[in-house]
């Protein structure tokens, strides 16, 4: 069980430490999912819990749990991870264990801020204690430190092991990612008062994570999960990891220039962002079309039928790399460009995005993680899919993709109508919310939500059974 796993069967501390992260993270996802629906529910329907928990507090609770289970999971991951590539127990455990501690209690004490106090006065002392007032990265001040210094104990953690153990390319591509994925944390820790200025560097941190250090990340995860799941080659692997390095680093960067033109800078950022974003998911879905082709080549010429030692973390897999293909590169290509986006900007077209992109590229494969770790902590030879397993992955698949299409369509209705229409502005907004495409819509976004959380259940129910059933067959 996910929640109570006897850890003896796993052979170093680091990853138990990762099992560790990997249950709160779980709790958070759930979290995440239901501030959702709560948020979903007041688009329909504005007056529920209005002044008690109003929407834009069920947004941002939303929002941050996502961005922090991920962060967990993520993780997680490497502690599990990084042993098995070294061949070392992770370096300072100890001390890791007790920033797994301080993390979780910052979050806690934040999260409980949320949604007890949720906003204070326009004084030094709110930045500080309840709320930065930045989207998606509204955590206090305290926690901001916390968080720093959580991560460097991380990557020191990581670091040293690597240096000390065998150096392989998966693991190269890890601890250099590793280091960019929490310098870019610091760009959203100081404050500026040019809001061009600001606004700039708050990209930097929620965007440039997503668009480069986030995409590196997930491919070093699925090309690992490819490996231990199927046995995969590895120096196919490493070439495309290195290839992804490339074409990231540098289309990342020059990818978070679609949003540049809507802070002030030049109108050439419009074209370069755009093209540049649309490479990001590219090596990763090349990546795994050439490992599985290669994989059932070699598999033919021997005659045999495929192996695959765990069956829902190469489903998870598989649906990364064409999530991502679709979520991150398809639906945020078409909305991105130049001559669309100056309609599309700041519509549903975003949410839709954003739902599937964040599914596809990153919670998918990180669920994978999660039943690598089961496999891992019960010491099974080959983990099967349950009937547990396989609804969770229909009924979340199809509900994402579900909450997709219906954003996607009220989107196109803020386009056709607020903007194309009647020309943005105020009223045109309130006039396309009323309108029945938007009400019809919202109403099925909340519709494939519920769906999502009933696979969730399946998902988490899954989690806390499939080791102890598969370990005693």
């Amino acid at each position: 069980m996910l929640t109570s796993i006897k850890s003896h069967k796993l052979q170093y501390e680091g990853q138990k430490l990762g099992m560790m992260y990997f249950r709160v993270a779980l709790v958070l996802f759930g979290a995440q999912l239901l501030m959702g629906l709560i948020a979903a529910y007041q688009f329909i329907n504005p007056d529920f819990l209005y002044g008690i928990f109003d929407f834009n507090v069920a947004r941002m609770v939303h929002i941050n749990a996502l961005v922090v289970w991920l962060l967990y999971a993520m993780i997680g991951s490497v502690y599990m991870m990084t042993p098995e590539e070294t061949g070392q127990e992770v370096v300072g455990v100890g001390l890791g264990k007790l920033a797994f501690w301080v993390l979780t209690l910052a979050v806690a004490v934040v999260v409980v801020v949320y949604i007890f106090i949720q906003i204070g006065p326009g004084k030094e002392s709110t930045i500080w204690l309840i709320n930065e007032g930045r989207e998606y990265i509204e955590a206090p001040r305290w926690a901001d430190i916390g968080i720093v210094v959580v991560v460097l104990i991380f990557y020191f953690n990581i670091f040293a092991t690597y240096m000390k153990g065998e150096r392989t390319g998966i693991m190269t591509v890890m601890v250099a990612d590793l280091l960019a994925l929490a310098g870019l944390y610091l760009a959203g820790v100081f404050y500026t008062d040019n809001v061009s200025m600001d606004q700039y560097w708050w990209w930097w941190v929620v965007h440039l994570w997503v668009e480069a250090t986030w995409e590196v990340f997930v491919g070093t995860l699925a090309g690992f999960a490819l490996l231990k799941v199927i046995k995969a080659k590895r120096e196919i692997i490493e070439m495309w990891l290195w290839i992804e390095v490339l074409m990231l680093f540098g289309s990342g960067i020059l990818g978070l220039g679609h949003h540049y033109f809507w802070i002030g800078t030049p109108e050439y950022w419009w074209e370069i962002g755009a093209l540049f974003s649309a490479l990001e998911p590219v090596p990763l879905v090349a990546m795994f079309v050439h490992v599985i082709y290669d994989w059932g080549k070699e598999q033919g010429a021997h005659g045999g039928s495929p192996v695959i030692n765990n069956g829902p973390t190469m489903a998870w897999v598989t649906i990364n790399a064409f999530g991502n293909f679709l979520g991150a590169g398809i639906w945020g290509f078409f909305h991105t460009l130049p001559q669309v986006n100056v309609y599309t900007h700041g519509t549903q077209f975003t949410a839709a995005h954003g739902h599937l992109a964040f599914f596809g590229a990153y919670a998918s494969v990180l669920i994978g993680m999660f039943y690598y770790g089961i496999q891992k902590a019960y010491g099974i030879e080959k983990l099967k899919a349950t009937f547990n397993s396989k609804m969770a992955i229909v009924l979340i698949t199809f509900g994402v993709i579900g909450m997709t299409v219906a954003l996607t369509i009220a989107g196109y209705e803020q386009v056709l109508v607020e903007r194309a229409e009647l020309g943005a502005g105020w009223d045109p907004y309130f006039t396309a919310q009323a309108l029945p495409w938007m009400k019809q819509a919202m109403a099925w976004r909340m519709i494939m939500g519920v769906v999502t959380f009933v696979g969730f259940v399946y998902l988490f129910i899954d989690l806390l059974t499939i080791g102890k059933k598969e370990a005693n067959n």
